[in-house]
């Protein structure tokens, strides 16, 4: 008996007005995997994590979550049917505090109560920044979170865009390392990267795209020895 995936793309095409971004992508997303889509500036990778969020409606092609067929389905539906979008820059309120933060990401989940204990427990520093303004925290201070915010929501999907903009590498690490604690309970991730190395080291498969297109997809392993001609020529 087939196994649905978690998340399943199918001849998705996707763009902006007559401008084609997205140009047939097939993408398999198994339920627990940490998946690294990678590829240069351009490539559609952060277009494709709008498609799949319901930020932008393929104009065709298929979407199935959990085997359900969500295309064209709203961003809020979606986050409530369990798919949740880190969108690149991160998703703060810069103006409210930590907790404040968090308690607004709880109001269409879990208890304001459990949410807390889970991203303090998850990331200790926000307690004690709690009551200090979002705006005001460090950027990778700010991408945790971004992180506790979308997982007050238990999600069975997340997508992270560009986890790493902006920050210190021992920061990634850490937060990537956290990225394989939430995979392993569970939740399926696709993590967007333009720098692959720390994305790699988590993922279960990883993915490159080009010209709108995923031109390779495999084991980590694999697609990090290819990544040179991947990124700037061949193997189309």
């Amino acid at each position: 008996m087939r196994i649905a995936p978690m998340l399943e793309l199918m001849d998705v095409h996707a763009g902006y007005g007559r401008i084609e971004v997205l140009c047939g992508v097939d993408l398999v997303v198994p339920q627990g995997a940490v998946i690294a889509l990678l590829g240069p500036n351009g490539a559609g990778k952060t277009t494709l994590l709008r498609t799949m969020s319901g930020l932008l409606k393929p104009t065709s092609g298929h979407i199935h979550l959990a085997d359900q067929h969500i295309d064209g389905i709203s961003p809020a539906r979606l986050n409530r049917a369990g798919l949740c979008l880190v969108p690149e820059g991160r998703g703060v309120f810069p103006n409210l505090t930590v907790e404040e933060n968090l308690v607004l990401a709880s109001l269409a989940g879990p208890p304001t109560r459990q949410v807390l204990q889970a991203a303090y427990e998850r990331f200790p520093i926000l307690e004690q920044r709690r009551a200090q303004l979002a705006g005001n925290l460090s950027g990778g201070e700010q991408q945790m979170l971004s992180l506790a915010r979308a997982l007050a929501s238990e999600p069975a999907v997340l997508l992270l865009d560009e986890l790493s903009m902006g920050l210190a590498p021992k920061i990634v690490e850490s937060l990537y390392d956290t990225v394989a604690e939430i995979a392993s309970s569970g939740v399926s991730v696709v993590v967007v990267e333009q720098f692959a190395s720390a994305a790699l080291r988590v993922a279960d498969y990883a993915a490159v795209m080009r010209g709108g297109r995923i031109v390779a997809s495999g084991e980590p392993q694999e697609i990090e020895a290819l990544l040179g001609e991947l990124y700037f020529g061949g193997a189309a």
